[in-house]
């Protein structure tokens, strides 16, 4: 097995891709909107991922978050609100928020679950700043820290509690980034005394069976190297003041954040300390170049994504989707105001 998650060109595999799978034997799959069309299909899509990869557990990973990000769109599948909504009825009545948050992200995890899709990038535990870029927004679960921890751990219940495995994102915090790190590369200049306020959640939530880092560079800790590139920021920071020790993966490399070739930026991530790196377009000559810089999984990582994905083993709650979603929507509708609950077209980095 290679340290490496890879995306798809299409809602089906072709010859290439699963000549390649097989040839390299990536730890698990993404899908995005390209790969889904409706229920039948992504379920047949998830059966020939799980038969080519000889794993009934391989992670099959979305990014379905709600509101902007949402991979799987209506008609074929609900809409979900984004963050900012539980972060809102968080206001006014913050049991509430917390369980409908449980309950939303059960609901998200019924819904994967029945198309073979078992992780889910969520929860964000980016604390949202005044003035940052809007990439994070309304997709944070709120501006102080014990609110996004306190939601963010709700996020992980639910998942588990409705068979997926929960992805906290992104490590060490891309609430202070002024820029969108798909497009270019942020520059986060606070002090490590006001950071401590990012990492905090992390930290809250360190148990956390998977994370994903940031491309982000944090003057404080490493000015030459984003995170996900930093042996500094994952050895000192994340290992070690966060204190997460299970499965660590890198952002998409593909994001215009890094610069060099893809056989350097795969290399550069596991070399920094992450246990898997994460790639998404789907094309076949970048896969092959991320594959070139890597060699097998190394033991301790192979240990951490077994120990993640045995978190939902045999563990999944028997509730509807239907169920769920109305008693979110009961809980949501005490606080929200009009309209805050429609949904924003998605990002266009939603390929």
């Amino acid at each position: 097995m290679t340290p490496l998650i890879f995306g798809l060109a299409g809602p089906t595999l072709t010859g290439d891709e699963r000549a390649f799978f097989r040839d390299v034997d990536p730890a698990g799959f993404i899908l995005f909107r390209r790969n889904v069309i409706d229920r039948a299909q992504v379920k047949a899509l998830t059966d020939e991922l799980r038969a080519l990869s000889g794993r009934a557990d391989v992670p099959i990973l979305i990014d379905q978050e709600g509101g902007r990000v949402a991979r799987m769109q209506p008609p074929q599948w609900p809409a979900f609100p984004p963050g900012g909504a539980f972060d809102a009825l968080y206001d006014t009545a913050p049991m509430s928020a917390i369980e409908a948050m449980r309950v939303n992200a059960q609901a998200l995890a019924v819904m994967l679950r029945e198309v073979g899709i078992n992780v889910d990038c969520l929860p964000l535990l980016d604390v949202r700043q005044p003035g940052a870029h809007d990439i994070i927004g309304d997709r944070a679960l709120g501006s102080e820290p014990l609110r996004v921890a306190a939601l963010g751990r709700a996020t992980l219940d639910g998942l588990r509690a409705g068979g997926a495995v929960g992805v906290v994102k992104h490590v060490p915090g891309h609430g202070r980034a002024l820029a969108d790190s798909h497009i270019e590369l942020p520059v986060v200049d606070a002090s490590a005394e006001d950071l401590e306020t990012d990492l905090r959640p992390f930290a809250t939530l360190n148990w956390a069976p998977m994370a994903m880092t940031a491309h982000v560079i944090f003057t404080a800790w490493d000015a030459e190297r984003p995170a996900s590139l930093s042996p500094t920021v994952i050895g000192d920071i994340v290992r070690g003041r966060i204190g997460f020790d299970n499965l660590l993966m890198s952002d998409d490399l593909g994001m215009h954040a890094l610069k060099g070739s893809f056989t350097d930026r795969a290399a550069g991530v596991i070399a920094a300390g992450c246990d898997i790196a994460l790639h998404c377009s789907g094309d076949m000559a970048e896969m092959q170049a991320c594959a070139a810089g890597v060699g097998e999984i190394a033991p301790r990582a192979h240990e951490r994504l077994l120990a993640a994905m045995a978190t939902i083993a045999g563990d999944a709650e028997d509730a509807s989707l239907e169920a769920l979603t109305a008693k979110r929507d009961a809980l949501l509708a005490q606080g929200m105001p009009a309209g805050a609950m429609s949904v924003p077209p998605a990002q266009r980095y939603d390929r």
